[in-house]
């Protein structure tokens, strides 16, 4: 089993990605420890801000059995301060080969982003299969990955944008949907105010949700 089959295996066994933006680098610790402690230990950090690589790096080396992906992840020198901190995995909001190309030839597992045939298609051209399905909700939601994946039926899809509680269950009843992406039970404001046990009680509901 490679790299890349391992973390979606993991991503398929938590169900949620929590999609994390920083203000500060520090917040990252009692964030995650909101999250593990109550079941998710996983966090997308996003390159959002300039705190994301100092967070990247604080949480592997405070915490090496958390499942750290770069998210947001535009340019080649934002892949390379990702591995160089610490991350198991890059996600990206589109598909730029060179990225991908960067990615494989550093042996960094990535889920590119897709939602129309081409960037499938570009994806799998590359020996890609498990991706990101971004904007989820604007690009067709629930309908338009199963639309796609009538050509496309060996897809592993990870939808994220505009992931609710009201719809979560309907993505992840979709076979080939490995773990939805979300930040409502991470949001910046909840961060920023250090609301971390309100955190874990929404990542709790949000986990129960994913309980068939």
């Amino acid at each position: 089993m490679n790299k890349t089959e391992q973390i979606v295996n993991k991503l398929a066994q938590l169900k949620i990605v929590p999609v994390i933006a920083l203000d500060k680098a520090e917040d990252i610790l009692p964030l995650t420890n909101a999250l593990a402690s109550s079941g998710l230990p996983l966090a997308e950090i996003t390159f959002r801000s300039a705190a994301a690589e100092g967070a990247i790096r604080l949480l592997r080396e405070n915490n090496p059995d958390i499942l750290i992906a770069a998210g947001t992840v535009l340019t080649p020198e934002q892949v390379v301060q990702a591995k160089n901190a610490g991350a198991d995995c890059v996600v990206t909001p589109g598909f730029n080969p060179k990225i991908v190309q960067l990615c494989q030839d550093l042996d960094m597992p990535i889920m590119p982003g897709v939602n129309n045939p081409m960037s499938i298609e570009a994806a799998l051209e590359m020996g890609i299969s498990a991706v990101k399905f971004f904007p989820a909700e604007a690009s067709g939601g629930v309908k338009m990955i199963k639309a796609l994946l009538g050509p496309y039926p060996d897809l592993q899809i990870m939808p994220t944008g505009g992931i609710s509680p009201q719809n979560l269950r309907d993505y992840l009843a979709i076979p080939n949907v490995v773990a939805c992406g979300g930040s409502w039970f991470v949001e910046k404001a909840l961060v920023q105010t250090q609301q971390w046990n309100e955190i874990a009680r929404l990542t709790k509901e949000a986990l129960a949700l994913t309980c068939k």
